[in-house]
């Protein structure tokens, strides 16, 4: 019931008659009962943790990191693999690795140690891993690698692919604009000793259109990436020389990609892509060269299995979608289904795709990871130390309020979150991150913080991209308390973000262990500080047994279903089993 509320009385309604707060009393009374704010629980420490059971599939990072912790090296508490693991022996070139010295990334993480391998091979890879755990640059560092041997070996001559004329091309598909932006960033960053990066990096996505130049890492929002193959290219020009160089696809948030607004544009690059596979296999058997204008076989595999899924979505400003039809010429509705499977094992190799996520429920056929064992069973699985699961290295504080004592609460907790003596100076300046449900939320913790104050940033989706990429660069330079929504939970990488606060409890799974891991990244510590009413109670407490008894969160609620529906129907077994 709270949480429907709130999205219909958010905390600007409750906060307008808040009266000028002086910056070093506590607000009267009268104004903390004005705050609405979801919280947690009892504020009794959490009990210490212990990993009972590992993740599914690949258990080489889980391993590693229950040998560090139990005295291996020590360092970053079971982040970094062992000392006798280095870039090379994972099969890294010299160059590459000390590009990667040279950029401060002097030894892999134990989930980078664990997945860079099978990327460098031609398998499918799926890594699903915390978040801060490495696996941007545990996907970046073999596709660089592996671009950097195929362009000697196209130098020297050597390669017997019928294609070998083309340039390879790395595709990175990112939800959103930021993250786009991130990813290009980081790719560039790895230089040479003339200070140019290895392999160039781009985005396709917002405002930005499609390279002049073509580079070897295309970074691309699905919607942004079909607009330009379809709407920009009627001759199909562009599509059928792109669809044929790229050899490597990563899907950033992968789960996100899968689900909801994305789903149908990523379903139908996929198919796409793995058409075009099935010609560079006919072209080795023939030796003819075949393209995508010469068959009306395309239309038939790539729509097929998502016909009724019309890719009707354009990028926003936002990095978000809205809808806009994609023309696709002589798309037949009702062709046949084609069995992806078969087509896999009929048709040579020819692309690898690699899919990356920091949580990836997988109990249910439609959720993201049902949805990539149907579609890649012969996928390699890597799979983190704390997929899911609470990290050593944070410390979180639950704390129930009333309505007189919310806004000292969130007061207190943003002022023990700047006390020096829970931030390690070493790390650079102080950096907090302040999480609400809504806009209006945001937009009302800000005007509290500043009345007593507090400067503060904002970031949600009404601001321009201009804006938050400046406000993100300000806190990641200058640190500070940055107010969000969970506009700012995914994918972003702010480094030594010391304390997260809970203003609201967020509502599902998903969103949780994405705040949550905004600290506590690359091997060091940090806080979450979590608010919630006595309305709360239940949902926090499933939370709090789940971590205590060492089972992944996701099991306690379900991804398309709020923690309050996930209650409601246990609630309802309870009253079942009473009355018979």
């Amino acid at each position: 019931m709270a949480l429907h509320h709130l999205r219909h009385a958010p905390l600007a309604l409750r906060l307008a008659r808040l009266p000028h707060l002086a910056p070093s009393p506590p607000p009267p009374p009268a104004a903390r009962r004005r705050l609405l704010l979801l919280l947690a629980p009892s504020q009794h420490p959490a009990p210490p943790w212990r990993l009972l059971s590992r993740p599914r599939a690949l258990a080489t990072a889980a391993a590693e990191a229950d040998d560090a912790g139990a005295g291996g090296n020590g360092d970053g508490d079971g982040f970094f693999s062992e000392e006798s693991t280095s870039w090379e022996s994972l099969g890294v070139s010299d160059r590459l690795a000390s590009a990667l010295h040279g950029a401060g990334l002097a030894r892999p993480s134990l989930v980078q140690a664990a997945c860079i391998p099978h990327v460098l091979t031609t398998n499918d890879v799926i890594v699903a891993a915390e978040t801060g755990s490495g696996k941007t640059h545990g996907y970046l560092v073999p596709l660089i690698e592996k671009l950097c041997s195929k362009s000697i070996s196209a130098e020297d001559g050597n390669s017997q692919d019928i294609t070998s004329g083309s340039p390879n091309i790395a595709l990175v598909l990112c939800p959103n604009v930021m993250l786009c932006e991130q990813v290009v960033r980081m790719a560039n960053s790895l230089v040479d000793e003339s200070g140019e990066p290895l392999k160039s990096a781009a985005a396709v996505c917002g405002p930005k259109g499609w390279p002049i130049v073509r580079p070897d890492i295309l970074v691309a929002t699905p919607a942004a990436l079909l607009n330009y193959l379809f709407d920009y290219d009627p001759e199909k020009r562009r599509r059928e020389r792109f669809l044929r160089n790229v050899k490597f696809i990563v899907f950033d948030e992968a789960d996100m990609l899968l689900c909801g607004s994305f789903e149908n544009q990523v379903i139908r690059l996929i198919h796409m892509l793995r058409f075009d596979e099935k010609l560079l296999s006919r072209m080795e058997d023939s030796g003819k060269e075949i393209s995508l204008g010469d068959t009306n076989e395309y239309c038939e595999d790539s729509d097929s299995e998502s016909a009724e899924l019309s890719v009707d979505d354009e990028e926003n400003e936002d990095g978000l979608v809205q809808h806009r039809p994609v023309n696709v010429e002589n798309a037949h509705i009702g062709a046949h289904k084609k069995d992806w499977r078969r087509v896999r094992k009929v048709y040579k190799r020819s692309k690898q795709y690699v899919f990356v996520a920091a949580t990836l429920p997988q109990s249910g056929k439609k959720t993201a990871g049902g949805v990539l064992k149907r579609m890649f069973p012969n996928a390699v699985w890597v799979s983190g130390a704390y997929l899911h699961r609470h990290n050593p290295r944070l410390e979180r504080r639950w704390i129930e309020v009333s309505a007189d004592t919310q806004v000292s609460a969130l007061l207190d907790a943003v002022k023990y979150g700047l006390k020096s003596e829970v931030h390690d100076t070493k790390l650079g300046p102080n950096r907090t991150m302040v999480f609400t449900n809504t806009v209006d939320a945001a937009n009302s913790v800000s005007d509290i913080l500043q009345r007593v104050g507090v400067p503060c940033i904002l970031y949600h989706r009404d601001s321009s991209l201009e804006e938050r990429a400046k406000n993100l660069q300000s806190f990641r330079e200058n640190g500070g308390v940055l107010v969000c929504t969970d506009a700012a939970a995914r994918g972003l990488d702010v480094p030594n973000v010391s304390h997260v606060i809970q203003a609201e409890f967020a509502a599902c799974a998903v969103d949780f262990l994405h705040r949550v891991g905004r600290t506590a990244r690359a091997g060091q510590s940090g806080i979450v500080t979590s608010l919630y009413t006595e309305a709360n109670r239940d949902l926090v407490r499933a939370v709090r047994q789940a971590e205590e008894l060492a089972q992944p969160v996701e099991k306690a609620f379900s991804r398309k279903r709020s923690f309050r529906n996930k209650l409601k129907k246990q609630a309802l077994h309870k009253s079942t089993a009473l009355l018979s």
